[in-house]
Formats: C-alpha cells, sequence, structure tokens
C-alpha cells in the first residue's frame, strides 16, 4: 500500500517536511511495510522555499536584513542553478517579514515594513537568475510593498519633499507624495519576477489587504480604517505618477498589499503557489498507483474554499482517482464545506486533554492521529 504525505505548514508549530515526517512515522507505527512518499507543499506562506528547494538542486544563500520591525535577521533564499548557471532564486517573505518573527505584543501592521524582502530580492537579482519566485504567504505587513521597493531602489519623498529614507511601514504610506523609479535596481528589466500566491483579493475596499487581514496582524478597527486610506493613497498615486493601475489586480492585496508593489514596480506576474509547488515536486507523477493521499495544515472552516493548499492537493490526487484525508489542527466555522468540496474526511489532530499544548505537542499529534487514520483505513 502506497501512500503520499503532502502537508502544508501547521503555522506556528510544524514545518511541512516536520508534518510529512510525522505522518510517515505514524504510517510506520501501523506497519513498517506500508510506503509513505513525503511530499511537503505550500502555497506561498511559510515553507515556500522547503517545498520548492527540496526537489531542486539548489544552493542555500542567505543575507543579513531586517525583520518586519527593521531588526536584523539573517533571512537564506535558494538558487538554482543548471550547468553552473543561475536559474531561479526562490524567495520566501515570511522568512524576513513573517508574522512569525513578531511576538503576540509586537504585532502591529502600522509599524512594519516589507524592506527585507526587498533585501532579499535584491540579493537574488545580484547573482543574474532568469526568474525569481517570491512566496508572500505569512505575511505581518501592509506597506503596500514600499518597504521592499525602497530596498530595491526605489525614492519615496513625503508632503514636504524631503526623501524618506526609514524603511516605510504600513502606517506612513499617507505621508508619501512622490514616487521616483529612475534608480531601482537595473536587472528587474532582464529577470522576471514570478509571485507564487493563491490569495486573489483586491488592493483596497472591505475584500481587500487591510479589511481582510489586518486585524489578524494586530490591527484595532481603527487601525484597519487608517491602513486602508493609505493603500487606496498609494494606489492613486501609482496611477497619477506611474500611470501603473494595479488597485483591484486580483492578488493585490496579498501580504498587505506585497502582490501590489511587486507587480508595480517589478513588472511581477502573479501565479498559484501551489500549482508552481506541484509542479515542482511532480506531484501529479508522484501521486499515480496511490492507495491513499494524507495532507494537512493548522485550521480548516468554510474560507478554505478558496485557495486553501489542502483543498488543491485533495484535487489534484482526485484526478488520478487517488482518495484524500486532512489531518488538521482545529476546524472553524463553515468546516462542513470542505467535505462537499473533495475530501474524503477531515481528521482533528487537537488532544482533548485542557492542560495539553497542542502547538508545543502538534508532531506528537500528528503522528498519533495519523496511526488511527490509517487504522480506520484499513478497516
Amino acid at each position: 500500500m502506497k501512500i503520499i504525505c503532502a502537508p502544508d505548514s501547521f503555522k506556528g508549530s510544524l514545518t511541512g517536511s516536520q508534518a510529512a515526517n510525522a505522518m510517515a512515522l505514524g504510517i510506520c507505527m501501523v506497519d513498517p511495510l506500508l510506503d509513505p512518499d513525503l511530499c511537503p507543499i505550500s502555497d506561498g506562506g511559510e515553507g515556500f522555499i522547503d517545498a520548492v528547494g527540496e526537489y531542486n538542486d539548489n544552493a542555500i544563500n542567505a543575507v543579513d536584513c531586517l525583520d518586519p520591525l527593521g531588526r536584523s535577521v539573517h533571512a537564506g533564499w535558494w538558487l538554482n542553478k543548471r550547468g553552473g548557471q543561475p536559474v531561479t532564486a526562490v524567495v520566501e517573505m515570511s522568512i524576513a517579514s513573517g508574522l512569525t518573527l513578531l511576538e503576540l505584543n509586537e504585532r502591529d501592521p502600522t509599524k512594519t515594513t516589507t524592506f527585507g524582502t526587498g533585501q532579499m530580492i535584491r540579493h537574488a537579482l545580484d547573482q543574474q537568475p532568469e526568474r525569481i519566485l517570491v512566496g508572500i504567504g505569512g505575511s505581518a505587513t501592509n506597506d503596500g510593498g514600499c518597504g521592499m521597493a525602497q530596498a530595491l531602489g526605489v525614492r519615496f519623498y513625503d508632503l514636504d519633499g524631503k526623501l524618506i529614507e526609514t524603511p516605510i511601514t504600513g502606517g506612513m504610506l499617507e505621508s508619501i507624495r512622490r514616487i521616483d523609479v529612475s534608480r531601482i535596481h537595473a536587472s528587474l528589466k532582464e529577470i522576471s519576477i514570478v509571485i507564487a500566491c493563491d490569495v486573489t483579493n483586491p488592493m483596497t475596499g472591505l475584500n481587500g489587504a487591510s479589511h481582510v487581514y489586518g486585524p489578524q496582524k494586530g490591527a484595532t478597527s481603527d487601525q484597519v480604517e487608517q491602513l486602508d486610506a493609505g493603500l487606496r493613497h498609494l494606489a492613486d498615486l501609482l496611477r497619477d505618477q506611474l500611470s501603473i493601475d494595479v488597485e483591484n489586480r486580483p492578488g493585490a492585496g496579498a501580504a498587505g498589499g506585497l502582490g501590489a508593489g511587486l507587480m508595480a514596480f517589478c513588472n511581477a506576474q502573479m501565479r498559484s503557489g501551489l500549482e508552481i509547488v506541484l509542479e515542482t515536486v511532480e506531484f501529479d507523477r508522484r501521486v499515480q498507483g496511490c492507495d491513499l493521499c494524507l495532507t494537512g495544515e493548522g485550521r480548516l472552516d468554510g474560507q478554505s474554499l478558496s485557495g486553501k493548499a489542502v483543498l488543491g492537493v485533495a484535487h489534484a490526487a482526485a484526478k488520478h482517482n487517488v482518495p484524500t484525508i486532512a489531518l488538521v489542527g482545529c476546524l472553524g466555522e463553515g468546516y462542513e464545506k470542505i467535505l462537499d468540496a473533495g475530501l474524503k474526511e477531515v481528521v482533528v489532530i487537537a488532544s482533548d486533554d485542557p492542560e495539553y499544548d497542542n502547538m508545543a505537542g502538534a508532531g506528537h499529534l500528528l503522528t498519533s492521529a495519523t496511526v488511527r487514520t490509517i487504522k480506520n483505513y484499513l478497516k
């Protein structure tokens, strides 16, 4: 019996690779003769470079850059080479600008910046690859990608006409008066940038970056309005000064508007992060002949119908008549719809013991849940 283990990360507790290993351990505990195929995946967020890099001839590169609050952080990215020549660089914004880098009391998207992500991209551009994949999930930011753009050479001037020299944050957007792109990194004219993302939100409005994702990044209701106004102001500047209209493009609101910033300043193209990963790891080939597919992530709810990785995995497996079971940390409102969307079953791994630390014990819980799931499936 062959089982493919294709989980996303369990945010805050397990990477995709750790989750796949925990599943494989559970499978072998049921029967050592079972054949697990470890295939961690990502939709462009946390674990993106691990999922893509594991299946390529990659070299890890590292750069010292700024975290969301401007502190120093050592950030790694992958560089794939062919015949000794750089082909594809893989950057994960969450490594430099991610929410997991902040303590709960530090989360405030009016004070965070994507400058560090721009430093990683600049470092990758200096290596002259043919293209750069940028996974933009899991952000702590809402700066419209302006911090990123600063690191790539874009200059922003304030209402008094003075150059803004500090990394731009979400709360500074309305203070921008003029944008100068004359000194942007020259290699952007030759190297294609691909955004790996499965979020389709526009830049502004009730379905935009600030209203939908701002609260989970720590924004109060007043700050949500401030951030949305800042992004609207930025969108107006891009239209009026650069003749670039990205405000309502699908995905412009991803990562607090970083999607819009990458499209506007880097001429980046948006692609499904999950599709990129599934292609890279050759999921279609590997799932053929499997008896079962296990996937999973931290939480499933009714909103998971729009772009969650576990459903993408289930749909890809279903093309080969392979059933998929999702093992998840918890369920939210409307999760029942998920079963109708292609999953055979959803299993919650969390402990019923109120004293148990589910986050710290996620690996053990996932292994135990896998044992129960495989035993039930074999019946």
